[in-house]
This record gives C-alpha cells, structure tokens and sequence, in this order.
C-alpha cells in the first residue's frame, strides 16, 4: 500500500497540470510527454492519478522539511518542549514553542501554503473528472471532497475564515477575500455530506488501498466539524455512525498502536502513509536524490543522544532533540494512575537507564522524559541497501483514530445531556464496547455534570498526547489563557495563527490580520 505513491510525481510531470505557450518561434511547439488539462481527465487511470497527486500533499506536506503542520500544531501545547541542540537550533519552531512567532513564521506559512496545495489538486479533480462516467471516477471525486473538506478544516481550526476557492482561478483572480468562518464549515459539511453518500467502507477497500478515504472517516471528519461548532447533536449523530458501523475497535494493546504492525489496523480511521525507503539522504540534504515518501521529523525528534543501539533497550535510535515531553505531561499521567499508556508514551530517565540505555550531558529544555509515542524506533526506519537509517522514517501520521473518535462522541453526548452514553464511551466497562480507560486498565469514571466534562478532557490529554490535537483542544474549550499562559499564550491573540505575511502581501483582497496579528 505504501507503494502506490511512490511515483506520483512522475505521473504528475508526466499527466497534469499546464501547458506552456510561447510566441518565441524556437519554443513554439508541441511539447512532448505532456498532457495538457484539456487532454487529461478522460479516463478512470487519469482520474486516479489525479485523486493520487491530492493524497499526495498530505505525504509531503505533514514531514516537509522543517515545516510540518504536526509540528506546528504540536509545539504550543503543554505536552512538550521544542529542544533541539540550543535556542539557536532551528528558530521558527522553537518560536512557536513560546508563542514569540510572528506572521512571518515559516512553518506556519508552509502549512497554510500545503493546505492550499491540496485544495487546489482535489479542485482540479472535483472540476474536472465526470462522476458519471463509472463509478471508480464517482468515488474519486467522492474522495477529492473528502480531501478538500479536510485542508480546508485544517485552515478554519487554525486560521479562521480563510478565502473559499472552489474553482480553477485566472490569474485576475487570484486575490480573494476571506470567507467567514460559518461559510468554511458550511462547504466541509457539503463537501462531507456528499462524499459520505458514495465513498466504501474501510472493509470494501483491498488492503493496498489502505490509505484512502472511507466513508467512516468521513463521518468522522463531519462529526469534528459539527463538534468544534458545538453543534452537538448532530456531531453525536456522524460519531455514532462510525461506532455503530462495526468497521473500527480499539486494538487490545496500547503499546502496539502507533507500531508499523498496526497502521490500517483495527483502530485506523485515516492516516498518512510513508516509507522507509524513499526520501532523503546525506548527499542532497534536504530535500534528497529521490521523491520524498519517508518522514524526516521523526529523527528531528528523537532523543538527542549516541548510545542507542538496534533491539537494546528502548527499541529507539539518537535524534536531534526535537519535542522533549514536560513534567506537566509526566505528572498527568501519574496522577491518574496511568502507567500502562505513560511507558507507551514517554518514559523518565530511571526507566530509561531500567532498560539498558543512558543520557548523557544536557539536553537543551530536557525535563527528564523521553517520548516513546512518534518515536525514532530502529524497525521503523531502513538500513538496508546502503541505506542511511537515521533520516527515512515509515512510520505513519494517524490523522484520525478510532479513540479520538469515542472521545469525541463521549464529549458530544455529555453536551446533549446524555451522560450515560459519555460514560459508556470513555469508560467501555460492562459493555460490548472496549472504552478508553477500559482499554488503558483504568477504573471507570463514575462522575457527573461538569466534573464528567473535566474527566473527558483529561483522558483526551492522556490517550492523544503528541499527536498534534492537544493545543486545538485547550483553544475550543476556553482553557488555554489559563493552561498556556505560563508558556507565553496571550488571550485574544493566540487562538488563531496568523494569516501568513506572504499571503498578504500576494493577496489584495485578504483584508486584515487576524486579532492582534
């Protein structure tokens, strides 16, 4: 599955997008190799490389160099510090870190930039592919709306209203203004409503096609935008439809869950796909001799240390520093009593040494905790074939997880009044249905009205840290004056990310900045 990729850009080169004038007469002819749009788009096999070309953003732009919207998304929450060898190691992330970043930020421009990239590519399918013509081009389209509904909740959680582009723009219209915020979610609700109707299950799908939009991951993507609305019932009633559909359980054992042998799993509702044999290299660093498919983020955040050695002790090989986990995240998990999910997620440096392994000097912003979740794992990367194991990571993004999503309808049933339902998501004990803290081996809640609320949001805080929710979550629900305050959050400015500068200066129609931007 995580092949089929491997050659889009060849097939974009090869099949899509312009076609060149020119009025000098040595260049004014027919290019040779190239498709131009007006030729592309007949067939099914056009159609799919398409729809292929739009999965594609999401491959290259979540492990872009150094600009990765996890890393983005991650680095202002509580759960970690940015590390990295000293202040002056890679700036624009640790600027995110203590909310010092501007609107000139380059993650942050390079995020709004790849969300954009995909709108554009599941535009150019929606557009121009003809539902009607079989019914592998209806679901191709089907899962271009999937896609757009997804870069365009990225942009709407993280920027707020951002301009709406549904079609192919001339040049004379490349300045847009911003939509208002109720209009980005009212078309990621058409958009999700309609590719709902046509897109298969995950179980109607072949295995090598793992990696593409379900109808459960659609509902599951409805049901988010309906919650980050407070539109309760009805996120309750797309969360439902997904548990309810028998497609998805949680995996027995934690520790297993972010491994290779578990992505597509059981617990799979999307994901990014990457490949441990394809990308980067030493000779051509950053950007590699080959496209890019393997995801260089995880070396960037592995523990920053020589020692570790293939199958000894934490299973993890030396990176550079990145995401050192807090106390704060540490203390979280031992006050609940959570050691099943913690020795899966981080360990402290005891535990560390317990297993055979040893940090040495001092890590810049180390608090005695090294994460395990996303970590730099030997198995996971490829020395083999003179490969250079410490830059291609395979290891999948889990974009939406099966989890996230009982966490989510437990939180969207306590809001309609349905408590008894929230605590059967979450707890999972004395049901057919594995709960969360089931899952993690912990006693069941038994609270009520607010303090049941508290109890949801710390188990989202504990079953999702690192995966790049945590900081959204604090946003949505109010708490993140009083939570990252201390880290540099400034109410009235931060809820937001900032329209990048690029944009504004480009865009003429844009209008102003967000609050305080």
């Amino acid at each position: 599955m995580k092949n089929k990729i491997l050659s889009l850009f060849m097939m974009i080169v090869l099949a899509m997008f312009m076609t060149i004038s020119c009025t000098d007469q040595f260049l004014d002819t027919e290019p040779i190799g190239k498709a131009g749009i007006e030729q592309f788009y007949q067939s099914d096999d056009d159609a799919l490389k398409a729809i292929m070309a739009t999965y594609d953003v999401l491959q290259w732009g979540y492990a872009r160099d150094w600009n990765s919207p996890y890393m983005v998304k991650t680095l202002p929450s509580d759960e970690v510090n940015a590390g990295g060898s000293s202040s002056g190691d890679q700036p624009p992330y640790q600027r995110i870190n203590d909310f010092s970043f501007s609107a000139e930020n380059a993650p942050i421009t390079a995020s709004y930039q790849s969300f954009y990239y995909g709108v554009y590519r599941a535009n150019q399918v929606i557009n121009n592919v003809d539902p009607s013509a079989s019914a592998q081009r209806e679901q191709i389209v089907a899962e271009a709306k999937f896609l757009r509904a997804w870069f365009y909740f990225e942009l709407v959680s993280m920027f707020g209203g951002v301009p709406l582009n549904l079609k192919d723009l001339a040049p004379s219209e490349y300045s847009q203004p911003r939509a208002s915020v109720a209009d980005v979610y009212a078309q990621i609700e058409q958009d999700l409503t309609e590719a709902i109707s046509v897109l298969p299950l995950k179980s109607e799908y072949p295995v090598v096609d793992s990696f593409r939009a379900t109808k459960g991951a659609a509902q599951a993507l409805l049901g988010k935008a309906h919650l980050y609305q407070e539109e309760w019932s009805e996120a309750a009633v797309q969360f439902d439809n997904v548990i309810s559909s028998g497609e998805y359980e949680l995996v027995e054992d934690f520790s297993t869950v972010f491994l290779e042998e578990q992505e597509f799993g059981s617990e799979s509702v999307f994901e990014i796909s990457y490949v441990k044999d394809a990308g980067y290299d030493w000779g051509n660093f950053p950007w590699g001799t080959r496209v890019q498919e393997s995801n260089i983020h995880w070396q960037l955040t592995g523990p920053r240390v020589d020692n570790y050695t293939d199958g000894n002790g934490t299973g993890l090989r030396g990176g550079w520093g990145f995401l050192w986990p807090t106390d704060d995240m540490y203390q979280a998990y031992i006050s609940e009593g959570d050691s099943l999910r913690r020795v899966s997620s981080l360990l402290n440096e005891a535990e560390l040494e317990a297993r055979g392994d040893t940090m040495s000097g001092s890590p810049y912003q180390y608090e005695g905790y090294i994460r395990v979740k996303y970590g730099t794992i030997w198995d996971e990367t490829s020395d083999e074939n003179g490969q250079v194991p410490d830059l291609n990571y395979g290891t999948n993004i889990r974009l939406i997880r099966y989890a996230d999503v009982l966490l989510m309808a437990a939180e969207a049933n306590y809001h309609t009044g349905n408590e008894a339902e929230a605590l059967r998501l979450l707890n999972g004990h004395n049901s057919a249905l594995l709960g969360v803290r089931e899952r993690a081996g912990l006693e069941p809640v038994t609270s009520s009205g607010t303090a049941l609320f508290e109890d949801i949001k710390e188990e989202r805080r504990l079953e999702l840290a690192f995966e790049g929710v945590r900081y959204l979550d604090l946003i949505r629900w109010g708490d993140a004056p009083r939570v990252l305050g201390p880290r540099g959050f400034v109410e009235g400015k931060h809820e937001l990310f900032p329209i990048p500068s690029d944009e504004l200066r480009r865009n003429s129609a844009i209008g102003e900045n967000n609050p305080r931007w």
